[in-house]
Parts: C-alpha cells; sequence; structure tokens
C-alpha cells in the first residue's frame, strides 16, 4: 500500500488502570502490538499495560486524523466513553 493513499485511524486504548489513551496510525493491528509489546510504545502505555482497543475510526489523512485526535482528547472521559459505545 503506498503512503499517498494510505488511510489513517483513531484509536482509543483501554489501560490496565482503566485510564484512556487516544493516538493515530496507518496500522491498528501493528501499533497496539508496539503499545504492548515494545519500546515503540507511548511512555504513557509502557507502565498502563495491557492495553486494549476500545474504540477507531478511519480518516482520510494524517492532517485530518490529527485534528480529530485533538478534538477526541479534548472530550472529559465520560464523554470519551460514550463515544466508544456509540
Amino acid at each position: 500500500m503506498s503512503s499517498s493513499n494510505s488511510s489513517w485511524f483513531i484509536y482509543i486504548l483501554k489501560c490496565s488502570d482503566d485510564t484512556l489513551y487516544t493516538g493515530i496510525t496507518t496500522d491498528l493491528d501493528r501499533r497496539l502490538d508496539e503499545h504492548n509489546n515494545s519500546p515503540k510504545g507511548a511512555k504513557y502505555t509502557r507502565i498502563r499495560r495491557p492495553l486494549e482497543l476500545v474504540y477507531s475510526e478511519n480518516s482520510t489523512d494524517k492532517s485530518s486524523a490529527s485534528k480529530r485526535e485533538i478534538e477526541i482528547k479534548k472530550l472529559s472521559r465520560s464523554q470519551k466513553l460514550e463515544l466508544i459505545k456509540s
């Protein structure tokens, strides 16, 4: 898959301490594996393993994915839980 037409994903992970982590990636499976098993995972998630993917949505490009990630990060925990349920 060429990078010019790859899709992006915005995702939310539930950490072992019940906190939520939001990020973006082009490969959900790889990124979840990195968060759970490698030093490439975010510093925040490395000490909160295991992690579970609880939400994802598609985006057409990195710019819109980043904007959506920021929108989600600004939500309260209860708003994020509502998003996950929807």
